[in-house]
Formats: structure tokens, sequence, C-alpha cells
């Protein structure tokens, strides 16, 4: 049982836990049935027709990954859900085969002493909005036509696209009309979209309401298991356009801007069936460049469905003038409600995130509640009057490695600051800052939380996967034993991204182009040994204290001497005693202490 001290983790015996894991896994986010890697379109739009059981590996391969886990001395998971696996054949209508299986799958994990929460997963809304999580009907029920999303630039879609699919660019659906109107409808429906209702019902409550549903339901079929520790409550939630200021500049909440990036207006005009000239982004070896413009939608195709509402027109924030030209009406539509300023996070995101807890709770009174706002953009403040024993489950990667895939270790770019960091010690000084700072929200503005990086890591494709051809994966090791350290030197709990069972070095993890994973098949020598598929595993498989009896003041790992420190204040009204992982993988003749 894992309980929340102040600001620490404890066991039932009162020592202090260091949580370490991975997310399980990284093609939990697509379907099984009909293959559903992104770079599939055959049988995309068949949404109904769907099945994740088998994700994130089909159950007779669970001993293998479990097994493999605990030696690498991961045994606390954020376990990978999404709304589609279980709500896709329509509203109200549960996968109880895929239920089922996730419960066995967690009961297997518990018979290797591994603990989970769950992640209840999306990227930019959904898989039809380039992401994945909410299932085809949310949208439909909103008005798209999930057909045209795509040609209209309501989104930006790998199956669509084809190969080469552009690096990094799935973020900036964000921007764009499909998952920027259906998140400023789950979280502000009732004040940006009061007309628009499904059966009368206003769109809002609908969504909130099945998903929240869909959530319990998970909670009910794990209800027992002594293993589950708790709930995210929504994976990198986005604030769609509320707040935006200016409507004629592009979303401000995602500061991407990669490829074709229409504002916001143009964005909605798009989706009216009228083409636009929008501006073409690449990036840069710090910022984001203009590189010219591209025309979208040229053959003028509406995105709503016969006979749906244009939601932003039907609500006066723009039109067409008496030429038939279109007119911003509202610039600033998203900014004030009834006269008063609005803020995201406090008058959005966290009465959702209270009802969410709420909800859960009364089938899972002690479930933790992990909390993330939006990344790299705003900061939640957490009351005494919000849920209590919530955890602070932000996330963070080193911008440059993730958007260029490559890592220097003496340059890197702080994400927050934009300032360019030269030098190899100020690089890893840097990391560390950056990670601290998440540290001091939960401090200052969380009510001293816990904090558990619930997504940490880095891609494994760099310089054009050049380690897959030669097997030389020294730059993968340098760039996770920076970012590692940095967790280490804030005493940090976490769980890497990602472990993906049914990765390869062609596809990565499924899901547009991404290779995050710590194990591939196609890094398999057939040895048969425990270890064998790992990658990185010199930087990634590391000593770390599990359970302290006391309070731990310093932790750090030298990767190339293999030398470990760990230093704590001790706790005499502690009955326990104090564990340290001690990997075989680092110290295969055992160790000298």
């Amino acid at each position: 049982m894992i309980k929340i001290d102040g600001k620490h983790f404890k066991d039932e015996r009162g020592r202090t836990l260091i949580l370490r894991g991975v997310n399980l896994g990284g093609s939990s986010k697509v379907p099984v049935r009909p293959e559903g890697a992104t770079w599939n379109r055959e049988g995309f739009y068949d949404h109904h027709q769907v099945s994740f059981v088998g994700r994130p590996f089909p159950l007779a391969e669970a001993d293998e990954h479990f097994s493999r886990l605990r030696a690498w001395g991961f045994t606390f998971l954020r376990f990978l859900v999404t709304w589609e696996a279980i709500e896709h054949a329509g509203p109200g209508i549960y996968d109880e085969e895929y239920l089922d299986y996730i419960r066995a799958v967690i009961e297997k994990a518990a018979e290797y002493g591994i603990d989970v929460f769950i992640d209840p997963h999306e990227d930019v809304w959904s898989r039809f909005s380039g992401g994945d999580g909410a299932p085809g009907w949310t949208l439909e029920v909103a008005g798209f036509d999930l057909t045209r999303l795509h040609a209209t630039g309501a989104a930006i879609l790998h199956q669509e696209h084809g190969d080469p699919f552009p690096r990094m660019v799935w973020p900036t659906n964000n921007n764009k009309l499909a998952a920027a109107s259906m998140f400023t409808l789950f979280f502000g429906g009732n004040d940006f979209a009061p007309l628009l209702k499904v059966d009368g019902e206003p769109i809002q409550e609908f969504l909130q309401r099945h998903y929240i549903a869909a959530m319990q339901q998970v909670a009910l079929r794990l209800r027992g298991l002594p293993n589950v520790a708790g709930y995210d409550t929504l994976n990198e939630p986005a604030s769609g356009w509320i707040g935006e200021p200016d409507l004629n500049l592009p979303a401000q909440s995602m500061p991407a801007m990669l490829n074709a990036t229409p504002t916001i207006l143009q964005s909605m005009l798009l989706g009216a069936g009228i083409p636009q000239q929008v501006d073409f982004y690449e990036l840069g070896l710090a910022s984001f460049i203009k590189k010219g413009q591209v025309l979208l939608n040229p053959q003028a195709q509406p995105v709503w469905r016969a006979g749906a509402m244009d939601i932003w027109r039907e609500h006066g924030v723009w039109d067409l003038d008496a030429a038939g030209q279109p007119r911003l009406l509202r610039p600033d539509y998203f900014t004030r409600v009834d006269g008063r300023a609005i803020n995201f996070d406090t008058d959005y995101f966290k009465p959702f995130a209270n009802r969410y807890a709420r909800e859960i709770r009364s089938v899972a009174p002690d479930a933790l509640i992990f909390v993330e706002s939006v990344p790299s953009f705003t900061h939640l403040h957490w009351g005494k009057g919000d849920a209590a024993n919530i955890v602070h489950a932000p996330h963070w990667y080193d911008a440059v490695t993730l958007l260029k895939k490559t890592f220097v270790p003496w340059f890197t770019v702080d994400a927050d600051t934009r300032r360019l960091v030269l030098g190899a010690k100020n690089v890893r000084r840097n990391f560390a800052e950056q990670i601290a700072r998440s540290l001091r929200q939960s401090d200052e503005k969380m009510n001293g939380a816990p904090t558990l990086m619930g997504e940490v890591g880095i891609p494994f494709d760099l310089y054009n996967k050049k380690a897959f051809r030669d097997g030389d994966f020294s730059r993968q090791e340098q760039a996770m034993d920076a970012t590692l350290s940095a967790l280490e030197a804030n005493l940090l709990s976490f769980t890497l991204w990602v472990y993906t069972a049914d990765n390869n070095n062609a596809r990565g993890d499924k899901w547009n182009d991404e290779d995050f994973s710590l194990f591939s098949r196609d890094q398999q020598t057939g040895s048969g040994g425990i270890h064998d598929g790992g990658r990185a595993l010199r930087a990634a498989v590391r000593p770390y204290p599990m359970r302290t009896a006391g309070q731990p003041l310093a932790l750090s790992f030298d990767m190339r001497r293999r030398r470990f420190e760990f230093t704590y204040r001790g706790d005499d009204s502690v009955d326990a005693p104090t564990e340290i992982f001690i990997p075989g993988y680092q110290y295969p003749n055992g160790c000298t202490v």
C-alpha cells in the first residue's frame, strides 16, 4: 500500500518510498484489431469496430515482460488505457472483454510485486485528430466529419499524410480546429458553446459524464486489487482555445509552431470550407522559423457533417459580411465570460479534476489521484478545499533531444526561459534546475503534494536511427544518464516513457513514428537472457533506494564507474530496514559497500 505523508510517499511501515517505473506501453494508444499503427490507413475510419485487447501485450507474454521490468527495478507502472479502448462502440457501450483483460494483466503484475496507477491516456484528443484517447464518436456528436479532418486542415494525420511523417508535428494538432474545439467543448462548452447539445444535454456535460463513467468502469473492474495505487485525471490536457487573447493569431497555449500553422480564425474558416494561405514553420537551432506559406483545404470542403452546426460561426465568433467575406466579430471570445476574465486552470480544469476525483473515489475510496495540467504553459493552484491525497504528476523532456532527435552533451535550450545553455556541466545542472521547478510548483502552489514525474525519457531513434544500424547506443546512454541524473539530484520518483512490448526499429512505438521504448524485439540477440532486447540499459538500469527508514538527503549514480551514493537521515521510530535495489545488470558479481 502506497500512502502520502506530506510531500513524501510512504509504505505501510512508515518508510519513505522513491517510486521508479515505466509507462506501459507505447502502443496502447492504438487498437490491436484492426492494426492501429498510425502509418496504416486501412480500417482506420471503422472506429466502432475495434479492439484493444492485447495492449500493452498479449496475456501470454505477461510473465516475460513483468519479469524483465522487475529485474530492471521498475516496480511502479503508469498503466495506459484510453477512453476509446473502453467505449469505442458508442456512448454507454463498454468493451467488457477489454476490461476483463486489463484486470488480468494487472493481477499478473501483482505476482511480481509491481504496483500501478492507471493513466487515461490521450494526446491531442483522439486518433482521429492526430493523437489518441477519445472515441471517434465524440467528434461526430460535436458535428465533425472524421473523413474530412485532414483534408480541411482541421488536423494532420499520419494515416492520411503518409510517410515520411514530419518529426514531432503531432503536438501542433492542439492548435488546429478539431482538437482545439473538442478541448474547448469538454472543459468549457457551457460557457463557449451553450447552443450545442447532444439529445438535449449540454455538450460539456455529455462529454465529461461519459469520460468519467468510462474511467469508473475501469475502477470498478479493478476494485479489490491491492497493487492499484490510483488514477491519473487526464494525460496532457489541453486548454483548447480557452484563454486565447486574439483569434487573429495562432494559439498561444501550444508554443510548438511546426509545419502549417493557421491562426485560430483561419482554423475556423478552413472548417467552413474557405481555403486559406497559412504560415509554414520549420525548426531552427533554438526556435521555430517561418519559411513561407502553404494553401490548406484547396478543395473547399466543409469539415462539418451534413446538418451539423458550424460551432463557432453559430456562436457569433465570426460571420460573412454583405460581400460574402469572412469577418472576425469577437477576437477575445475565449477570454471573458459575462464580463469576467477567466483562467483555464482555476475555472475549468480544477472543477473537472475535483469532479473526477470525487466520482472515481465513489468506487475506489482509497485511490490516489494523479494531477497534471497543460504541459509547459499553465501552473495549477491546488487549494485546501480541493481533493485530498493528490499527486503532482508533470512531464519533462529535454526540448533539443525531443525535437531534433540529437543529443549534444554540451548544448541545450532551457524550455522555460528559451535560454541557450553551453558546457556539459552546465547542461546537466540546467536539466536538474528545470526539473526542480516542478518540485517548487508542488511546494508553492499545490499544498506540498508529492511529485512523481509521470513522463520523462529520450527518443532512441537519434541521428536518423544510426544506432539501429551499427549497434552503438552510446549517445542514447549519455542522454538517458543526463536525464536520470537530474531526476536523482532532485530525489524524484518517476515513470519513464516508455516500455513498448512490440516496438521495432522500423516503426518504433507504432504511433506517429515515435520511438522511446527501453525495449525492442529488434534489439534481441536470441540469448534468452532477461536483459535481451534492452536499450541503453547501462544508463537506464540503476541502483536506487526503494524504501528508506528515514529521510533521503542525496542520491547519485556514476554510470561510468558504477558508483552509487545515497545519504539519508535515519528515523529510529521506523521499525523496518532501508532497502536498496541493486541491479544484477550493473553488478553481476555482486557489489562492494
